[in-house]
């Protein structure tokens, strides 16, 4: 006999509750394998799962219970509104990193035209698929070191109907023979003695490469702001995104690169300092 949907979502949330992991993550579970919007599952909660509903379920509960993100089990993340792959292979896309393309799109409104993008360390391609889903006229172009993770930066581009400039390579590398109007980066800023206090569910399962960085997290703020003067159009935009303990010394290093430019510590929707705006000249 079968479960009715409302059953089987609490008795998965109070299993994944025990182990201190994220109930929430039962009911996008349950959205997927019944195919149905937040609002449609609760309005039929008392409906009864099929029995392959119910197997698919109840086995995707068990990897869950492991602690792998439900995300890499359903194999997408929403992000800007727009629906991404996502694997082991790519940083699952976070809520507060929509906040650096907002941010970003309103400062580059001073550019016109068509403004020349770079999105460093790309990951699943999400910053540069929606910069570029905003103001389609851009001409963005996308790095990374990963080529498992570029292969995934390029599915997500086509599955969003979007042209992207892909390009394999550390930092700066792949750019630095161009002059760019916006430069943005998502990069590892997590410091690796961190790693103790963190979610195993986030350290057994993304890929370091993309959470860690030497330094206490700053290794890559440090590359960044000594490779990209250079690089930069006379006016043009910077936009990074930080740990939130980390504002006043990255200002402090993209101040001393850029001295006349206005660097601004710009908090997410949670009132931590998120991300870091260097705009340069006028």
């Amino acid at each position: 006999m079968t479960e009715q949907i409302y059953k089987a979502l609490n008795k998965a949330k109070s299993l994944l509750d025990s182990k201190d992991l994220d109930a929430h993550a039962a009911q996008l579970l349950m959205e997927h394998v019944t195919k149905k919007s937040g609002a449609a599952l609760l309005a039929d909660l008392r409906e009864p799962l099929t029995p392959e509903q119910q197997t698919a379920f109840w086995n995707k509960t068990e990897d869950l219970l492991t602690g792998k993100p439900v995300q890499h089990i359903i194999g997408t993340e929403q992000f800007y509104g727009l629906s991404f792959e996502v694997n082991e292979h790519v940083l699952i896309p976070r809520p507060e990193t929509e906040e650096l393309v907002l941010g970003a799109l309103e400062r580059s409104r001073r550019i016109p035209g068509k403004c020349r993008v770079a999105d460093i360390g790309t990951g699943s391609g999400a910053i540069a698929i929606a910069y570029k889903k905003e103001r389609p006229e851009a001409l963005v172009t996308a790095t990374d070191i990963s080529e498992a993770a570029l292969k995934v930066a390029k599915r997500n581009s086509e599955l969003n109907e979007v042209d992207i400039d892909f390009r394999i390579g550390n930092l700066t590398e792949p750019i630095k023979t161009e002059k760019w109007d916006v430069v943005l980066s998502n990069p590892p800023y997590i410091a690796i003695e961190e790693s103790q206090e963190m979610s195993r569910t986030v350290v057994d399962f993304e890929p370091h490469n993309a959470l860690f960085a030497d330094d206490d997290g700053l290794f890559f703020y440090k590359k960044l702001a000594q490779e990209l003067p250079p690089l930069m159009e006379n006016r043009s935009l910077i936009g990074v995104e930080i740990g939130y303990l980390q504002g006043s010394q990255v200002s402090e290093l993209f101040q001393k690169a850029f001295p006349d430019a206005r660097v601004s510590i710009v908090k997410d929707v949670n009132g931590k300092d998120r991300m870091i705006f260097c705009e340069i000249g006028e």
